[in-house]
């Protein structure tokens, strides 16, 4: 997911494609920083669809499916084989993030409306305030109006930040995901023991925090070893972000939170002290750090479950087995995909109960045959092992095997269900994709030297109103 923003390394130019599913594959799903990409933008679409085998009578529903990868997309053939008796089909439309060609597009699709309309689509985490408690958000259909109340919610055990930041203001559900996103601390076992004398999760989650004191405390014995903390200033930025109190806007106006603005400090102390190979993520140098050969060993990396999975496994090489996860030095999440249905789909009978079932199965289900115990396990593609993943249902972890190689065995969900708990939802705004990326350009100009503080700050509130037409405070 997400996914942030932040796309990866290698994606593609924004393009549409609106495809047939004849299949799915495994849980081969791309991380929240990742694009989906397809046939030209500037074609008109010629939709193929996945259908279900039309069972007694009655017209066929038809959803259509939007979305900024090819990540759920995908999951509707495991639906329609988990549900041989659904009477429907997907038209799909899957636009890249790249560029930023999904949201545009999604907005004119949902501002037009009509049959042609999404009837279910997906949000990350870089812009999904726009869509349930933004400008978008009218759009959106209360969960409450599907069928799909409270109660299913607590019974999964949702975890909050996700259920905040999926709710209007008001306090109207209107989109849950199917991952989790909290983020642990991922660090090198052998590493671990040679400077901390252990590698047990427990003691290294002492040793790192709670709180930014401890974890500097720790990157000094690691550089006394000749081993750096992090790889950049990025693998700290988004436990800051994501555990600040409140977000970059408050009563319309641009407010810096002091735990974002101390970001600038503590960069600069990773910087001048030698505590990280001072690499920007997503770039080659951050990928070498994963996999010990970057200018200085490093110890680990702040993420979720996602970037064990989908970014670190093809990059550690030599490390593979050598990683751990431990609680963070703050609780924090990063990325995610939230999905919402259009509020018109509850003007149809048949589509609204369509568009639920589909919705409950990937958000809410927690039975054996649900997508989340699928999604945790890998086992999207029967009789071949996918990738595991953290779920947004604390339920299905509990019951799902969650270890894996990169970790040495390690069952990562005993590290990410607290983690998941441990997050806030309540810091994000619907401009932070943009707003985020001016900020960590004028920090590493002011740990660069190219800035002095003040001026780094001037600069940033200056483009923000320049690029949004935000004031400051």
């Amino acid at each position: 997911m997400k996914s942030m923003k932040r796309t990866m390394v290698g994606i593609s130019t924004a393009l549409v494609l609106t495809t047939a599913l004849a299949a799915c594959g495994g849980n081969s799903n791309s991380n929240s920083n990742s694009n989906a990409s397809g046939g030209n933008a500037s074609q008109a679409p010629a939709a193929n669809a996945s259908e279900a085998p039309a069972k007694g009578s009655g017209e066929k529903v038809t959803i259509n499916l939007w979305s900024f990868t090819d990540e759920i997309p995908n999951m509707t053939k495991k639906y329609l084989e988990t549900h041989p008796d659904a009477n429907v089909e997907f038209k799909t439309t899957v636009i890249a993030t790249t560029d930023g060609a999904y949201q545009p597009a999604l907005d004119q699709a949902l501002a037009a409306g009509g049959k042609d309309a999404p009837d279910v689509y997906a949000a990350e985490a870089a812009f999904v305030l726009k869509y349930t408690q933004g400008d978008a958000s009218s759009y959106a259909a209360n969960y409450a109006d599907l069928g799909l109340d409270d109660q299913l919610v607590k019974d999964a055990g949702i975890a909050q930040y996700s259920v905040d930041i999926g709710s209007s203001t008001d306090g109207q559900l209107k989109g849950l995901g199917y991952q989790a996103t909290g983020g642990a601390f991922i660090y090198r076992r052998s590493i671990a023991k040679e400077v901390f004398g252990t590698d047990d999760p427990a003691a290294i989650k002492a040793e790192v925090g709670p709180g930014w004191d401890k974890f500097f405390s720790a990157a000094e014995k690691l550089k006394a070893k000749g081993y750096g903390i992090v790889s950049g200033d990025g693998d700290i930025w988004h436990a800051i972000e994501n555990s600040s109190d409140t977000g970059w806007i408050v009563d319309g106006k641009l407010h810096i939170d002091p735990k974002r603005e101390e970001f600038l400090d503590l960069s600069k102390k990773l910087k001048d002290n030698g505590y990280h190979n001072d690499t920007t993520d997503w770039t080659e140098a951050w990928y070498a750090d994963m996999s010990g050969t970057g200018a200085q060993p490093i110890f680990g990396f702040f993420g979720p479950a996602w970037l064990i999975n989908y970014t670190m496994n093809g990059q550690v090489k030599d490390t593979n087995g050598d990683w751990a996860v431990t609680e963070p030095t703050t609780g924090f999440f990063w990325g995610g995909t939230w999905l919402l249905a259009n509020k018109d789909v509850t003007k149809d009978d048949a589509k609204k109960q369509a568009v639920a079932d589909f919705v409950k199965w990937v958000t809410l289900d927690t039975s054996e045959t649900g997508l989340q115990y699928y999604w945790a396990n890998g086992t999207m593609k029967e009789g071949e092992q996918g990738t595991k993943d953290s779920v947004a249902s604390s339920v299905v972890m509990a019951k799902s095997n969650g270890e894996v190689p990169l970790l040495g065995g390690q069952n990562m969900f005993d590290v990410f269900v607290p983690a998941n708990a441990n997050a806030s939802g309540k810091n994000l705004t619907q401009y932070d994709e943009t707003i985020n990326k001016l900020w960590r350009d004028q920090v590493r100009e002011y740990t660069a030297g190219n800035k002095d503080r003040d001026n780094a700050i001037k600069t940033f509130k200056q483009q923000v109103k320049d690029q949004l037409g935000i004031d400051s405070e």
